[in-house]
């Protein structure tokens, strides 16, 4: 395929990350989505569509309290193109469905931002209400809630502990995510996580879910996040270095009974590698989704990084996922160290490392090609990014 029907992430911005923030959702998306369009070197009147996940959801505010259309209408955008709904591959399906977009000639430049406002709401309910507890249950919580499984550390949970039984995993391997993430924070300086975390705070932490204790989940968090990706033929109006959406894949389990054995970060690992003749051996660094310590461990093995089961041998003692290591993970602190940025953040790290302006947490060499994932359980999905 030419260059020109390709498409790439041009331009990268973030707001404040912050635990109940008084700045509204709707003003840190602004502040996001003028670091972007500077970043490019865009204006504007340059966007023509718009893609978010999940779409505003008026049940559930700070879960997700801005829509597509409320960022068209306030910056006054002329769209050719946009979407924002839930029912997609997972939250970085967005910037997929925008990839897809822009080849297919829908669109030029397409904002794509994610905006989570969960610890602020959970602060000030008058202004956004609480989900409020049903009598009766309908569509996938049918599934869970009846059981007490209110939470997806729960049910993300019980594919942890399977791990431990069936493989030996251990919760010193375990641990590695969060040390791994906190001691990346802690260079990070937009990060919640001010500094590392020992192995002994980690073992004494309260438990939340078995295996999982307090650092092993994420914590809600304030922030947005955003993403433009472009068209190859429209590279000559920006100016910073471009960044290939290489390949994506995606999946979505089922949450009834009859629920796959795996989780869904194994089918849509395998399938990545189908749409690229990139393998797994030339990837620089890895971006992985870690809502849950366990995950990262399920991308290590869904991507072939290791075999199945071996995904906690491959985190003793956390030297291989290190900065310096030869697969540095969650470079920027992921959702356990920087904060719960909900999946885009791992795009937005991904082109900061392969730009090369990672700073502190920046890793050596002349990294050209990384993975961000997000999702992982009954959802996920996959980007494939190369610096040309």
């Amino acid at each position: 395929m030419s260059m020109a029907r390709e498409a790439y992430i041009t331009g990268i911005g973030m707001s404040e990350v912050g635990v109940r923030l008084t700045r509204s959702p709707l003003g840190l998306t602004l502040d996001a989505v003028r670091e972007a369009i500077a970043d490019a070197g865009l204006t504007l009147d340059q966007i023509d569509g718009v893609a978010t996940y999940p779409g505003k959801m008026s049940t559930f505010l700070g879960f997700s309290p801005v829509s597509s259309d409320d960022v068209i209408e306030i910056l006054g955008l002329n769209t050719r193109w946009h979407i924002g709904a839930a029912e997609a591959t997972a939250q970085l399906g967005a910037i997929a469905e925008a990839a897809m977009a822009v080849k297919a000639g829908l669109a030029r430049h397409v904002l794509c931002f994610r905006t989570v406002y969960e610890a602020a709401a959970l602060a000030r309910p008058d202004e956004f209400p609480p989900m409020e507890r049903r009598k009766d249950v309908s569509g996938n919580s049918q599934w869970v809630s009846p059981f007490g499984a209110f939470s997806a550390a729960n049910w993300t949970a019980q594919f942890a502990m399977r791990h431990m039984k069936r493989y030996g995993l251990t919760r010193e391997q375990l641990a590695q995510v969060a040390l791994n993430d906190h001691a990346n924070a802690a260079r990070n300086p937009r990060a919640i996580v001010r500094k590392p975390l020992t192995m002994d705070e980690y073992m004494a932490a309260r438990m939340i879910s078995s295996p999982f204790c307090l650092y092993d989940c994420d914590r809600f968090t304030d922030a947005s996040t955003v993403l433009i990706v472009s068209a190859g033929d429209a590279l000559g109006e920006v100016k910073t270095t471009p960044v290939r959406i290489a390949a994506s894949a995606g999946s979505v389990e089922r949450y009834s009974w009859d629920q796959a054995e795996w989780a869904s970060a194994y089918p849509t690992g395998r399938d990545l590698w189908k749409n690229t003749d990139y393998s797994a051996k030339d990837v620089d660094t890895v971006q992985f989704y870690d809502g849950f310590a366990f995950q990262p461990i399920t991308w290590l093995e869904g991507l072939g990084f290791c075999d199945v089961g071996e995904g906690g041998q491959f985190l003793e003692g956390g030297k291989r996922i290190a900065l310096d290591g030869e697969l540095p993970m969650n470079t920027g602190g992921g959702q356990l160290g920087w904060g719960r940025l909900h999946g885009f953040g791992f795009a937005y790290e991904s082109v900061v490392q392969l730009r090369g302006e990672g700073g502190e947490r920046q890793i050596a060499g002349d990294p050209k090609v990384a993975v961000a994932t997000s999702g992982g359980g009954p959802m996920a999905a996959a980007l494939l990014l190369a610096k040309d």
